[in-house]
């Protein structure tokens, strides 16, 4: 209901109307009215200058959800109920999220494997196209590929699946999107009530970092030299260089937990000799 010409003030409002864990939003908000200002003062000399600087978008990200084990137990436990009306294809949701986590292959890695990319004898799959349009191979755990055999053998009882390459299909017999099962996961997250103490609600790809925090943690608990290690994980996970897989490896109690056990004598050993 503004009056008037376009002020300092009221974009800065306008901008920090809607609520937000950093200003990413605000941000954008302010950023479209500044420009929008600029505009403006070609027809209207004296519409003011907005402050470039007035609402900066923070570069810090809020840490990822790092599922717990029991985190994972209840999620994989309650997809089996999640959608009774379509049983074939809420196991190939359930199956989603178990090779996810139990490999971090990306959102649009799962929903890309096609029929003839998952070896149910070898447990290897080729994921193709990735994000830096390279194919890979990715062995799965046996566990896991137990789980994707008995999903397969139930895979052609949706309608229309002969007729598919995809293989995790929706209830239509066609492949998955990812705006779906994006849905559903926040669904399926929200009846747990899982979120952090401050920050968002665990996303699809909170699954991804999960696994890579768990491979560090059990490097460690083995004693393995884990710098040594990181460039194994990173082609696992489909980076082209180590350095980016280190964004995945927050900082949880658990790992400093088992890093302050694994660095403990030999800080202690320094502390002598000095």
């Amino acid at each position: 209901d503004h009056q008037g010409p376009l002020l300092e003030q009221l974009a800065r409002s306008f901008a920090m109307a809607v609520p937000d864990v950093t200003t990413t939003i605000p941000s954008r908000r302010y950023l479209v009215v500044r420009h929008f200002a600029e505009y403006l003062a070609t027809f209207d000399p004296s519409t003011p200058k907005l402050d470039p600087k007035a609402i900066f978008r923070t570069r810090t990200q809020p840490p990822p959800y790092i599922f717990t084990d029991e985190d994972l137990a209840r999620l994989l436990a309650r997809v089996a109920e999640f959608r009774q009306r379509h049983p074939v294809s809420n196991r190939g949701f359930h199956a989603m999220l178990g090779l996810a986590a139990s490999s971090g292959l990306r959102l649009r890695e799962v929903l890309g494997l096609d029929l003839s990319d998952v070896d149910l004898e070898t447990g290897i799959l080729i994921v193709r196209r990735t994000k830096f349009d390279k194919d890979r191979l990715v062995p799965v755990h046996a566990t896991t590929l137990d789980v994707l055999r008995a999903y397969a053998a139930m895979r052609d009882q949706i309608p229309g699946a002969t007729a598919e390459t995809a293989f995790f299909l929706g209830s239509r017999g066609r492949r998955f999107q990812a705006y779906t099962v994006e849905y559903l996961f926040r669904q399926l997250v929200r009846k747990l009530d899982l979120r952090p103490a401050r920050g968002k609600r665990p996303t699809f790809y909170s699954l991804r970092h999960t696994f890579a925090v768990g491979r560090l943690v059990a490097w460690y608990r083995a004693g393995v030299q884990v710098q040594a290690s990181l460039p194994a994980l990173a082609t696992y996970m489909g980076h082209v260089h180590y350095t980016s897989t280190s964004y995945y490896l927050t900082a949880t109690a658990e790992l400093l937990g088992v890093v302050t056990d694994r660095l403990g004598p030999v800080m202690g050993s320094r502390v002598e000799d000095e």
